[in-house]
């Protein structure tokens, strides 16, 4: 490696940690992305040009091919995708970044003709491949599941774990044989083809509900496998971004398993996550309970006359695209001197910072959105918590019942507000499959209908108030 090139690369591995110093905050989220990829670029470009004596032609199509053809899929699909399906394109986003890894390796290890490789340049090949192919398949799992190409239910079979761990174990046995024996490509195409099994067969039982947790770890497995790649080839840029990548993944992974109460042993082989419905219909719940639906009239004077107003937005408003709505309802009470924040969950959503990301598309101010541990203490000053379209994170049985799936998950206190005002399709549990008692509450009130549309009707009545 050159001079220059040992300093281009430094200097792009200071815009991806820069880039992800940036994104710890909604405000200098956008700048963050900008950031990073001015970094992916410098090292791409430089990477092209200090090879560009050992490229053949068709070595020089197949690069332009490649990134042409992945410039627009990728311009296009961000500027496509809708808030709601983000996850799904993150987990297609780590898949193409786990296989990208096991195919270089896969090529590095062609290019030895089948002679066994040098330790200290086969552990690299061989550990990418194994995650890389892992994480892609894995990826592409998660992918069908939130995009509910398949059930998003876990699904599971006798033995399950046994097999997996028989295919675990054959896996690591090629490893051994590549590393030790020979160099043969059926070796390493076999333990590929495992490593693909093995990345289908550890998502196949895990619900929608716990699809995020798993993105974000195979995210981590993909920097993993981009930074042995890294090795492979001896390109420093991609050790330091795909260390940078698995590092911050893991973290994120046992952030979302601490907020959501579970440990991440739990949400692996718990088969949690199932989608259930409840008993009743519109006006009834589990055990034939009632609840009190009210009038988007009545509930608009209630919120035109409160002093403080909590808006806890969940996964129903970023279906309903109603963050628009929301925004304008907020502007109307305040304009009638009503305090308006926003509590936000770890886990609204379908990811960490869905919420903030959705709200900060309507303009909403960045300091009225408050984290769970900053806000929780408001509660019980509130006249009134509006929640949009969230269950699970307000469930009060994550604290009282001891036999729940969600118990000692940290939820938001929308029950010690002085009024609950909840906006649903119906009475659908939420991921975890079980019932809200907070819905039957006395002092909750339920406003059926799409989000979006109940909330139009909300600000029709603040105004007419």
């Amino acid at each position: 490696m050159t001079i220059a090139t040992a300093l281009v690369y430094l200097l792009a591995a200071v815009l991806f940690i820069v880039g992800l110093k940036f994104l710890s905050s909604p405000r200098g989220a956008r700048r963050g992305n900008t950031v990073a990829a001015a970094g992916m670029v410098l090292a791409v470009a430089w990477t092209v040009v200090a090879l560009w004596s050992r490229f053949t032609t068709a070595g020089i199509v197949i690069c332009v091919l490649g990134v042409a053809i992945g410039a627009v899929a990728g311009t296009v699909g961000a500027r496509r995708v809708k808030m709601t399906a983000m996850p799904q394109m993150v987990a297609l986003f780590n898949g193409v970044g786990g296989g990208a890894a096991a195919l270089v390796a896969v090529s590095e290890l062609l290019a030895l003709n089948g002679a066994r490789p040098q330790f200290q340049e086969g552990l690299p090949s061989v550990f990418a491949i194994i995650v890389g192919g892992i994480s892609f398949a894995g990826s592409a799992m998660a992918f069908a599941k939130l995009q509910e190409l398949m059930t998003g239910r876990p699904i599971t079979y006798p033995g399950q774990q046994v097999v997996n761990g028989l295919i675990a174990a054959a896996i690591v046995a090629l490893a051994v044989v590549l590393l030790g024996v020979t160099g043969s490509a059926g070796v390493f195409a076999i333990m590929l083809i495992l490593a693909l099994v093995l990345g289908v067969a550890f998502v196949l039982p895990i619900g929608g509900a716990d699809m995020p947790v798993v993105i974000s770890m195979l995210n981590a497995f993909t920097g993993l496998a981009v930074a042995a790649s890294g090795f492979v080839v001896d390109n420093f840029a991609l050790i330091v971004a795909g260390t940078l990548v698995g590092a911050s993944g893991t973290l994120l992974t046992k952030l979302m398993s601490d907020a959501m109460g579970r440990s991440l042993t739990n949400v692996l082989f718990g088969a949690f996550g199932q989608v259930q419905v409840a008993a009743g219909g519109d006006a009834a719940g589990a055990d034939g309970k009632s609840v009190r639906a009210g009038s988007s009239d009545d509930i608009g004077t209630m919120l035109a006359y409160s002093r403080s107003v909590i808006i806890v937005p969940g996964y129903g408003l970023a279906v309903a695209q109603a963050q628009h709505a929301v925004r304008e309802l907020a502007d109307l009470l305040e304009k009638r001197g009503v305090e308006v924040n926003y509590a936000i969950h770890p886990v609204a959503g379908r990811m960490p910072g869905h919420m903030n990301v959705l709200l900060a598309e309507a303009n909403v101010p960045y300091e009225q959105l408050k984290e769970m541990d900053e806000i929780n203490d408001d509660f019980n000053r509130a006249d009134v918590a509006l929640v949009v379209g969230a269950n699970d994170v307000v469930n009060p049985a994550a604290r009282s019942s001891p036999g729940s799936p969600i118990y000692g998950m940290p939820i938001l206190n929308v029950d010690q507000a002085h009024n609950v005002v909840f906006l649903k399709r119906s009475m659908r549990p939420g991921f975890a499959g079980i019932d809200n008692d907070l819905l039957y509450d006395p002092k909750t009130i339920m406003l059926f209908g799409d989000a979006k549309d109940s909330l139009t009707r909300l600000v029709s009545a603040v105004k007419a108030a």
